[in-house]
């Protein structure tokens, strides 16, 4: 199968069934790319994810580019951007006046909050995944050492998410790497 097919299919499934944006996707996606294709180990695509929440823009997009780009080169990395937005851009064409119709009826409502729990779920054990591979490389002191202090930065002093992450980032980079 050629590769620019497989990071179609890779980011194309994500993007049909993570009903719920890219927090959805990303399960999926890591599904894809650690598990069935094997590009990625749980550790990369974890540091591959840090770095791309780390920059600006939807985090489904980032991913696809980043990772078609290192299979398949420029080429590779345009077809992995352009599988995540194909099944959005086929659905808002079709389905646009549908939804508009629908939007406030009582059964989109409930499937909608019938399928929250359904990614808490699938963001948790990814998570977990996470977590699970920071402490067997990193230990558990710099785990909690990180997590404790980036809480404690954001919720006490009110320090931006992002400057957060970039602190973790140089911090990783440095005495992490």
């Amino acid at each position: 199968m050629s590769i620019y097919w497989e990071i179609f299919i890779a980011f194309f499934i994500p993007g049909i069934v993570g009903y719920g944006g890219g927090p959805a996707s990303i399960p999926l996606v890591e599904n894809e790319v650690v598990d069935r294709f094997g590009w990625m180990s749980v550790q990369d695509f974890s540091e591959m994810l840090a770095m791309a929440n780390a920059l600006p823009g939807p985090i489904a997009t980032k991913m696809a580019g980043y990772i078609g780009f290192e299979q398949g080169g420029v080429l590779g990395s345009f077809i992995g951007v352009l599988a995540v937005v194909t099944p959005s851009l086929i659905l808002i064409i079709a389905l646009l006046g549908l939804l508009m119709k629908y939007k406030d009826s009582p059964k989109v409502k409930k499937m909608t909050m019938l399928i929250r729990p359904t990614i808490a779920v699938l963001l948790g054990v990814m998570a977990f995944n996470f977590f699970q591979t920071a402490y067997i490389d990193s230990g558990a002191g710099q785990m909690i050492g990180i997590a404790v202090i980036s809480l404690i930065l954001m919720e006490r002093f009110r320090v931006h998410p992002a400057f957060v992450i970039l602190g973790s980032l140089v911090y990783g980079a440095l005495f992490l790497g």
